[in-house]
């Protein structure tokens, strides 16, 4: 039998930390209060958003099983795209469609916002999730530099 999720936004600091258990899992650098003043922040100053997806009708006692930091932004290259900065399933419910019922929200979400595209970077050890988006339709199509400074 499979497993029924809903998919919201974390609209409040209760609903950004609820998505904290799950969030730690991609971003272990962080702690919870570095992940609440970041996610905050974010949102005030680029158009960061959460979505989690919780077993069931969510409530404020529903464990998140799944969460995608996003923002809708527009790129010379892309036109209007909506980024994946986050997206995560927890490890213990991994391979139960949580993933899959947030990366179709997302998808959702990007041709709601008017998005000619949606893209994210994943690192290069997540095999895992390489072969979930590929799995998904997703295609590879650059490669991501950086300078630490």
């Amino acid at each position: 039998m499979s497993t029924e999720f809903t998919v919201q936004i974390a609209s409040d600091t209760a609903a950004l930390r609820a998505c904290w258990p799950v969030m730690r899992q991609l971003r272990p650098h962080l702690d919870e209060a570095g992940f609440l003043e970041q996610a905050l922040r974010q949102q005030s100053s680029c158009g960061y958003r959460i979505a989690y997806a919780s077993e069931g009708v969510a409530t404020s006692t529903t464990p998140v099983r799944g969460c995608a930091g996003f923002r809708v932004t527009e790129f010379l290259a892309w036109g209007r795209t909506l980024y994946v900065d986050d997206l995560v399933s927890d490890e213990a419910h991994r391979g139960q469609g949580v993933g899959t019922v947030l990366l179709d929200w997302l998808v959702a979400e990007a041709r709601r916002a008017g998005c000619a595209q949606l893209h994210l970077d994943s690192g290069v050890q997540r095999f895992g999730a390489h072969r979930f988006y590929l799995t998904h339709g997703m295609d590879i199509t650059a490669h991501h530099f950086r300078l630490e400074l």
